[in-house]
C-alpha cells in the first residue's frame, strides 16, 4: 500500500523528507553558538525550563569554547568515514537561536554556510524569538541556502506552558508557526508527551491541534527527568508528582498520536535520548532505532498508519 506521501511506511517520516528536498542523504550537525534564552537571562525569567538541562541536547563535540567551524569539522568526522561526500546541515540547536540582535545573529549563521560541507541551516529556537527583521533577512537567503526554524512549543496548553516556566503562550506559538511560514521557510516544531497534569485525552489534543497549523516536520519527545533540572528536584522529593511511560505505554500512545496527525506533516522524531549520566527517568534501555522498530512494528499489527483518523 502507498500513502500520501508516496512510500509504503505507515507514517511521513523524516529521512525521505530530506530525500525528496536535496536528492541525496544530508546530515545534521549540531552547533552550541553560545547563545541564551528569554526566561534565564532576567527578560522574561531566570532558570529556564522546568524540564531543562540544555546539556542533554548537545553532543559531546558540541561547545561555544570551540569556533562555529570548528564545531561542524567535530560533527562531520563522526560521519565523513562512511560518507566522504555527504553534505551537512548546520543545526543550531543549544538554548534559543533567533534571540539577539539581528546583525550578530547573521554573522554566526553565516559563519556555518560558509563551510564547504554546509548546504543550509536549521535553527532551534522558542515562538517567542521570531523578529520580523530576522525573517526578512531569512526569507532571502532561502534563494540560495536551505533554511529551516524548529520551535519548542512543548505544550498546546497554557496552563502547562505556565507550570514549566516555558515564558510563552500557546497563541505565541501559533503567531511565530504562521509568520515563518508566510516567509516561505519550513517550520519544525518540539512537544514534550508526558508533561505533568496531561492526561491522554489532553496529550491526543496536542495532535489536532498541532495538525492545523502550518508546521513541515514535528519532533515528539517522552518527559525525561534530567539532572539539573527543576523537575529532579521535584521528582526527588514526590516522584508520584510525575506520571512518566513504560516504553510500552508510549509505543502505544504514538500510535494513537499518528492515527490522529495531518499526513502531511514529516514525524522527525518519537523520541529524545537524554545522556545516560544525566538521565534519571524512564530509563527504557531503547536506542533510537529500536524504538522507531517497535512503533513501525505496532502500526503494522493494528493496521493503522498517520493520518487515519485526522479530519481537516
Amino acid at each position: 500500500m502507498q500513502f500520501p506521501w508516496g512510500h509504503n511506511k505507515r507514517y511521513n517520516d523524516y529521512s525521505s523528507y530530506i530525500r525528496r528536498t536535496f536528492g541525496e542523504r544530508v546530515q545534521k550537525v549540531s552547533i552550541n553558538a553560545g547563545f541564551t534564552c528569554p526566561n534565564r537571562d532576567g527578560s522574561k525569567g531566570t532558570g529556564g525550563c522546568a524540564f531543562c538541562n540544555n546539556s542533554t541536547f548537545n553532543p559531546s563535540y558540541c561547545g561555544p569554547e570551540l569556533s562555529i567551524t570548528e564545531q561542524i569539522d567535530k560533527g562531520s568526522s563522526f560521519f565523513r568515514p562512511k560518507y566522504q561526500t555527504q553534505q551537512y546541515l548546520a543545526y543550531f540547536q543549544a538554548y534559543s537561536n533567533t534571540y539577539g540582535e539581528t546583525g550578530y545573529l547573521l554573522e554566526q549563521y553565516q559563519q556555518a554556510l560558509d563551510h564547504p560541507k554546509v548546504t543550509g541551516i536549521v535553527l532551534g529556537t522558542r515562538p517567542d524569538c521570531i523578529s520580523d527583521d530576522l525573517l526578512v533577512h531569512l526569507k532571502e537567503w532561502r534563494k540560495d541556502y536551505y533554511i529551516a526554524i524548529e520551535l519548542g512549543a512543548e505544550s498546546t496548553s497554557n496552563d502547562t506552558l505556565a507550570q514549566i516556566n516555558r515564558g510563552h503562550s500557546y497563541e505565541e506559538t501559533i503567531e511565530a508557526a504562521n509568520k515563518i511560514s508566510a516567509a516561505g521557510i519550513p517550520v519544525g516544531m518540539h512537544l514534550i508527551l508526558g508533561l505533568p497534569g496531561e492526561d491522554r485525552n489532553q496529550l491526543l489534543q496536542h495532535a489536532n491541534e498541532v495538525s492545523k497549523l502550518p508546521i513541515s516536520f514535528l519532533k515528539l519527545h517522552q518527559l525525561q527527568i534530567v539532572k539539573g533540572s527543576a523537575f529532579a528536584g521535584i521528582y526527588d522529593a514526590n516522584p508520584a508528582y510525575f506520571n512518566l511511560f513504560t516504553a510500552e505505554e508510549f509505543i502505544d500512545l504514538i500510535v494513537d498520536f499518528l492515527e490522529l496527525m495531518n499526513p502531511q506533516i514529516v514525524m522527525e522524531r518519537f523520541i529524545s535520548q537524554a545522556p545516560h549520566d544525566l538521565l534519571i527517568a524512564p530509563r527504557w534501555g531503547l536506542k533510537n532505532f529500536e524504538f522507531v522498530a517497535k512503533v513501525e512494528k505496532r502500526l503494522a499489527e493494528r493496521e493503522t498508519w498517520q493520518g487515519r483518523l485526522y479530519k481537516a
